[in-house]
């Protein structure tokens, strides 16, 4: 019995020897899981909408993302060991993107709301930044809106981009407003701003504040009392219990170290947490 255990104990010396961190990597007690095919393809692919300032943003000009939402999802890239590639996605087809076979990305990121519709269907990782349904408006017409009453009237054009959230909270909460759906979701703030065609935008209180800060005639009277309150987090495929666990740990490594924090301060976004 001694030496069957020995000559045990020598093979598994042995396997551990041989292992390389790629390969053998089973912290996740899953060498085959989705952390290992990430791994092994050396890059992490991101589905992200890129059309939400300042967490996902495609600069047609540079040709690349930048964001709150992109630097953190380099930030579990980095984790990982593995590059990142970004893929365009849209409000309309997310949830359908995501839950795709094959797969076209592995995880999808930038201003997505944690849901209990979504966790029905998918994974959401934990929330890295609070958000909450606010509006836009022209600086002019600040003092008319401050509350929900005020802006649900007929006389009021209210905008929103398709598929997502803002649409949903529109057609839940205004009855009497108009409400106009326009395809691009980065194009709506300058039209709010010129008032031809709306006068308020559903929004976030991610995202009201860098174009208040950008534009000057537009104002975010409602901003310290959004209508809902939530979080943002990273969504997947359910079965991917090792790259959510890998997410989460991320995240909160990223809240104890202090790296989230210089995130919201470098994107000037108030930090919940």
């Amino acid at each position: 019995m001694k030496i069957k255990n020995l000559v045990v104990l020598l093979l598994c010396c042995w396997t551990l020897q041989s292992c390389s961190k790629k390969d053998c990597s089973c912290e996740q007690d899953n060498c085959h899981g989705k952390v290992a095919e990430i791994e092994k393809r050396g890059k992490l692919l991101v589905g992200t909408t890129g059309d939400y300032r300042p967490l996902s943003f495609y600069e047609t000009a540079t040709g690349q993302y930048w964001g709150f939402g992109i630097d953190v999802a380099k930030e579990i890239a980095s984790t990982m060991g593995v590059g990142v590639e970004f893929v365009k996605t849209s409000w309309p087809t997310l949830s359908a993107d995501v839950m795709a076979s094959p797969q076209t990305f592995d995880l999808a990121m930038g201003g997505i709301t944690i849901t209990d519709t979504r966790r029905a269907t998918m994974l959401m990782s934990e929330g890295y930044l609070a958000n909450g349904k606010t509006i836009l408006c022209r600086t002019s017409e600040a003092d008319r809106y401050r509350s929900l009453a005020d802006i649900d009237k007929p006389e009021v054009r209210v905008m929103v981009n398709p598929g997502g959230l803002n649409e949903k909270f529109a057609n839940e909460n205004l009855t009497h407003a108009t409400i106009i759906v326009h395809p691009k979701n980065e194009e709506i703030p300058s039209i709010i701003a010129k008032g031809e065609e709306a006068d308020v935008m559903i929004t976030e209180i991610t995202e009201a504040p860098y174009y208040v800060q950008t534009d000057s005639r537009l104002a975010a009277p409602l901003l310290n009392s959004p209508f809902t309150h939530g979080q943002i987090g990273v969504l997947m495929q359910k079965g991917q219990d090792d790259l959510l666990q890998l997410v989460n740990n991320t995240i909160r490594r990223m809240k104890s170290d202090g790296s989230l924090r210089r995130l919201h301060e470098k994107y000037g976004l108030i930090y919940a947490y």
